[in-house]
């Protein structure tokens, strides 16, 4: 059975660096905080924690002091920065370049609004990323994430709408074109719209619903609290109904490959090469055992 693996799959940049540096520190030091998992990736926070990583959250951040901790790639809000200020804490900045534009862009509008503008972020409340866009307007901006939460916009004020970097790009314009239209039935056309989605992100979803169409079986390796993981995995189960997600190895079922030729491997930006080639191996044995079985 043929297999193949996606190229354009694995950690993007800004999860390289954030790996590379919690690598450096550990290798050097064998002890380190992060706030919050590193990676939305189990198997690949369970080894970094293996090495030395400490997993803590912002109420344990409040009781340290003289240490250091790591900042991921999903940016923080300011109040993280004045924390470690007060306690000494050295922060390690792995904050992605395209997220920290993204923040201070929404400072900016904030910080010059008027009393009505409304700041509207396309996201997931919740998200480390958006709860880092949201301290930059003192938790006043308003998170949708689907037509039902546009509820809480009021459409006769003016708007200024972003997004997180790692959402879909055509939900954020149908986002955007349904505030537009909502705007206008109330007589309001100051409704501005930015696209910040991650390029390097958002580009995977064209590649890979080319990609998954050319298989039998697509397999998508992603952890469980990955948002591009969600998107990608919907993009393969759209053109490739034979499309399954696997959190690591143990998750590969044999059945799946019964009367396949080719199977399609790929995996989130959250996702390390590492685990898609154990899954590609465990892939492997499963089509062996499916082969051999009565």
């Amino acid at each position: 059975m043929k297999i193949d693996v996606d190229q354009n799959s694995g950690f993007c940049f800004g999860v390289i660096y954030a790996i590379q540096m919690a690598e450096d520190e550990l290798n050097e030091t064998g002890s380190l905080y992060c706030l919050g998992d590193i990676v939305h990736n189990e198997v690949e926070v369970k080894r970094l924690t293996d090495k030395g990583l400490k997993i803590i959250n912002h109420d344990d951040l409040s009781t340290l002091k003289d240490c250091k901790v790591l900042i991921r790639a999903h940016g923080e809000p300011p109040q993280t920065y004045i924390t470690a200020m007060q306690n000494n804490i050295q922060l390690l900045d792995a904050s992605c370049p395209v997220v920290l534009k993204l923040q201070h862009r929404v400072k900016n509008v904030y910080d010059s609004q008027d009393a009505d503008k409304q700041i509207v972020i396309y996201g997931i409340d919740g998200h480390a990323e958006v709860k880092g866009l949201l301290g930059q307007t003192e938790n006043k901006a308003i998170v949708v994430t689907s037509e039902s939460d546009l509820d809480k916009v009021d459409f006769s004020k003016p708007i200024v709408l972003f997004s997180q970097t790692t959402k879909s790009t055509d939900k954020f314009y149908a986002i955007r074109d349904m505030i537009m239209e909502r705007a206008m039935l109330k007589g309001n056309s100051n409704v501005s719209a930015h696209d910040t989605i991650c390029r390097q992100v958002s580009n995977r979803a064209p590649h890979l619903e080319k990609f998954a169409k050319q298989y039998d079986v697509m397999v998508f390796v992603s952890g469980q609290k990955s948002s591009n993981g969600k998107v990608l995995y919907q993009v393969c189960k759209s053109v490739n109904d034979r499309s399954y997600i696997v959190s690591d190895p143990t998750d590969i079922k044999s059945e799946w490959f019964q009367s396949a030729s080719s199977v399609g491997v790929s995996g989130a930006t959250s996702t390390p090469m590492w685990l898609i080639n154990d899954v590609v191996d465990a892939i492997k044995n499963a089509a062996q055992t499916e082969a051999t079985a009565p």
